[in-house]
């Protein structure tokens, strides 16, 4: 089974992501910042992660910085949630490798199919 680490301070946000992604077959660890997020990637490892822009302590965009900068033996999709359609995000997610920025809102769908084309699974029958 393929875990995801998924990185949001919004508790209800986290649930109904947890909750698709577990439906579509992944194992899913939930935290609320990017530090607490580099804390765990230290000792556990992840097929991909899954962070919002905007978080305390530490921003998704600094997270995924630091993850392809510090640890690129840790090569695992990005996907980037943002609210912000600002081309600034747009421009910094692309420079980085293996790294996506998606529009919020986001279906429970069009997440699993996202994630699924990164890790190259074949989730296109599954209903999330």
């Amino acid at each position: 089974m393929r875990s995801v680490l998924v990185v949001d301070d919004e508790p209800y946000v986290t649930r109904v992501t947890r909750l698709c992604l577990e439906r579509a077959g992944y194992e899913v660890e939930v935290v609320a910042d990017g530090k607490e997020a580099l804390e765990l990637l230290r000792w556990r490892q992840f097929d991909a992660v899954i962070t919002d822009i905007v978080m305390p302590r530490m921003s998704g965009r600094e997270l995924c910085t630091t993850i392809r900068e510090s640890m690129p033996e840790l090569d695992l999709p990005l996907l980037v949630l943002t609210s912000s359609s600002e081309e600034e995000h747009r421009d910094w997610a692309r420079e980085l490798p293996r790294t996506e920025l998606l529009e919020k809102p986001v279906s429970p769908r069009q997440l699993v199919e996202r994630l699924a084309e990164l890790l190259g699974d074949d989730k296109s029958g599954d209903r999330p």
